[in-house]
């Protein structure tokens, strides 16, 4: 089963993880991780260490080098509270499933942090939609990898389609999920367009915070849109 709920509680003691590349110094690493660091803290998870790797490209499958995730191993079993690693870059669904593997800790990137905070964060109808629908559009791409077999409520009979594979059947039942809950917000955003325009006025919202946050990667998983 693919859990969309909390994945940070307050004891949560974290280790962040970053790469220093041809396109990216170690000084805007570390400015990065800082932000990262921060984005730990407000979801509640302390940061205890930071591991940075100088790659020319990141590992296909486990995103650092072996070495690099052997030592990370071998901290985590030294510490014995560890129970989060968190990449400062998006994680292939495979990679996260070959880093858990190793490390036998929950493992998530930034924009997995940044939904997470906001999952615990939003009250009305509109922003729960909003926020659930991001996360199933950030966990379609990566079903392959990351599978765990999604809940099939009121399963059996009917629920697979002819000559599916179980990996098939969940990217469909995703996919049905993204649709419904578009079609969810679409009436939410019509409802409070019609309360606002009864009441003749119009609500502007801003996204507000600090560089590199997240505020482009959330506008993008909610809007589907491209912004920089």
């Amino acid at each position: 089963m693919i859990d969309k709920q909390q994945k940070i509680k307050t004891e949560d003691h974290a280790i962040l993880v970053g790469l220093v590349t041809k396109e990216q110094t170690e000084e805007q690493l570390n400015e990065y991780l800082d932000e990262l660091s921060f984005l730990a803290e407000t979801a509640g998870a302390k940061t205890v260490k930071r591991f940075i790797q100088k790659l020319p490209h990141p590992d296909p499958r486990i995103f650092v080098g072996k070495g690099k995730l052997e030592e990370i191993r071998k901290f985590i079993l030294m510490k014995g509270n560890i129970s989060l690693v968190i990449f400062d870059d998006e994680l292939t669904g495979s990679q996260i499933q070959n880093i858990e593997k190793e490390l036998n800790v929950t493992t998530i990137d930034r924009s997995d942090l940044i939904l997470d905070i906001f999952a615990s964060r939003a009250k009305t109808a509109q922003a729960k939609t909003q926020v659930e629908l991001a996360q199933y559009q950030y966990i379609l791409p990566r079903l392959k990898g990351m599978w765990k077999h999604l809940e099939r409520q009121g399963g059996g009979v009917g629920t697979r389609g002819p000559g599916e594979t179980e990996i098939e059947t969940d990217r469909r039942i995703v996919k049905d999920k993204i649709t419904l809950l578009r079609k969810r917000l679409a009436e939410i955003d019509k409802q409070a367009f019609t309360q606002r325009k009864e009441r003749g006025e119009f609500i502007r919202v801003s996204l507000v915070g600090y560089t590199n946050v997240g505020k482009s990667t959330l506008m993008n998983l909610l809007s589907k849109s491209d912004v920089f």
